[in-house]
């Protein structure tokens, strides 16, 4: 692999590439802080994760609850600060993007792939959002920055030791998010199609980087061998060819054209016109892809093509592609900067900056998303406090609750993130109501209703979801209460609330797991 400029050439675009990187990192922790956006209940069961570290959760791996736990630790409970790593770790990424694209090409290569990364539109999300896509791709980031010097000729000492940090930083990948298997795929294409990759690797570095690897991994293989592989099980759910309509074209058009705006509609152009013109020079004309870009189409291809098939034969959503990002990112720069398409550079840095600049604004002010017609996107965000509100003001004139029981794993994780307090301070527990027989997800498992806490319970039915079985698993139930909460000036959210006493739930279906009808 070719190496990085000189350090005093260099040195201008990696002032750019830091200046450029603390902006953006200043502007979104500025609109975390800013913003009046509630979490998401996903970004609520991160956060109820990290009140209680292990090394394992029921649908992720842990890394996204030690962020949390880490942030909070400095500056306490408040929605910015359970947000802040995501931020932070896109920030380490796109200055990774800068280094990789230096190393690989040279500095201005690497500018250009800093500023579409960090501008791109799917980044701008994951960096104001607690969820497990910022970690991922900093580690991934870390690990193909290891495996470019790797494969630069050095002493065996040497190599082992870049082998090693390869594989410690594969591990924290995998901690992050299970789709770090993706940079496996990756790796094992490039060695599949460079010899140059196959000369690199020794038995002694090989085994460094597994050895390394396999101590990073050992935690949370270990907590899932003890706890029944509940996050292999529901990624392997998550990613299950259980679609309603099989072979599903619709879906997988609807995958490919949600890529052009979470990569970027020019860039994604350009790395779709690049690979065609790679892949007609090599059929058509014998020519050899150069070694850079073959590194880099391994490592952005797999992601996108193996999603799309997926989307194809079942569903997928437009983040499931993230892996392959940032090497995707410095591949389009590059080839931008060799077709002397600078233009076209700068018009899609141009184009990206504006979209991030309206998504901060709107973040901030989320009514500007409401006049451009994108309420829908944020009502997941809106009136959670106001739900746990409407739940423990009802709770609390209830007299001798032995429990509070949710339908919903929205709803549970809103109201113990909102209503921490109060619920610390009156102790009365709060609960899943369980409509199979077994739990289905982290708040069903970690707190299911049981017969034990079933004296008195206040029942809450998310949109009427299932009230009437509730009801039923009771031997009284009565004070039927509906509330709605306000999320935007055409949507509300509705929760049904009574009291259920005795509980005694039905008897379950063997093979369906459903309530028997009596």
């Amino acid at each position: 692999m070719p190496q990085s400029l000189r350090p005093q050439g260099a040195a201008p675009d990696l002032r750019a590439a830091i200046l450029l990187t603390a902006a953006l990192t200043l502007a979104r922790l500025a609109a975390l802080f800013a913003t009046p956006l509630e979490l998401y209940p996903d970004e609520a069961q991160y956060w109820l994760w990290s009140r209680s570290l292990d090394f394992g959760y029921y649908s992720k791996p842990p890394m996204i609850a030690w962020a949390i736990w880490a942030s909070t630790q400095i500056g306490g409970d408040a929605e910015a600060w359970i947000r802040a790593p995501a931020a932070l770790f896109q920030a380490g990424a796109t200055l990774l993007t800068f280094l990789i694209g230096r190393r690989l090409f040279d500095a201005p290569t690497g500018l250009a792939a800093a500023a579409l990364y960090g501008l791109m539109p799917g980044v701008q999300l994951s960096a104001l959002v607690a969820a497990t896509d910022a970690p991922l791709l900093f580690f991934l980031g870390l690990s193909l920055l290891a495996y470019t010097v790797f494969l630069t000729p050095a002493e065996p000492r040497r190599r082992r030791l870049l082998a090693a940090g390869l594989g410690a930083s594969l591990g924290l990948a995998f901690l992050s998010k299970y789709a770090a298997v993706y940079f496996v795929v990756g790796l094992a294409l490039h060695l599949a199609l460079s010899r140059e990759a196959r000369r690199a690797w020794t038995p002694a570095s090989a085994a460094a980087a597994t050895l390394a690897l396999a101590a990073v991994l050992a935690p949370n293989l270990a907590w899932n061998a003890t706890h029944g592989f509940a996050t292999f099980q529901h990624t392997a759910a998550n990613a299950a060819w259980s679609g309603v309509h099989l072979f599903n074209i619709g879906e997988m058009g609807a995958f490919l054209g949600s890529q052009f705006g979470v990569f970027g509609p020019i860039p994604l152009g350009a790395l779709i016109l690049g690979v065609g013109l790679a892949i007609r020079g090599r059929a058509v004309e014998g020519r050899a892809i150069r070694r850079e870009d073959l590194l880099l189409l391994c490592f952005t291809l797999p992601p996108i093509l193996i999603v799309t098939g997926q989307a194809f034969i079942s569903r997928a959503n437009a983040n499931w592609s993230g892996a392959g990002y940032l090497a995707g990112a410095i591949l389009v720069a590059a080839w931008l900067m060799r077709w002397r398409a600078r233009l076209w550079l700068r018009t899609a840095v141009a184009i990206q900056a504006g979209v991030a600049a309206f998504f901060l604004a709107a973040v901030i002010s989320p009514a500007l998303a409401d006049k451009a017609g994108l309420a829908n996107g944020l009502k997941r965000a809106r009136g959670w406090s106001d739900t746990a509100d409407l739940i423990l003001d009802r709770a609390w004139r209830e007299p001798g609750l032995t429990a509070i029981a949710v339908n919903n794993r929205f709803l549970f994780y809103a109201t113990a993130y909102y209503g921490r307090d109060r619920l610390a301070e009156r102790g009365v527990p709060l609960t899943s109501w369980l409509l199979m027989e077994g739990p289905r997800n982290q708040a069903e498992t970690a707190a299911p209703l049981t017969d034990d806490l079933g004296g008195k319970v206040l029942m809450v039915s998310y949109e009427g979801w299932r009230r009437a079985e509730m009801q039923a698993d009771f031997a009284r139930a009565s004070g039927l209460e509906i509330g709605s909460v306000r999320l935007d000036a055409k949507r509300k959210r509705r929760i049904e609330m009574f009291v259920g006493e005795d509980f005694a739930p039905r008897p379950r279906d063997p093979v369906s797991g459903l309530p028997i009808r009596p």
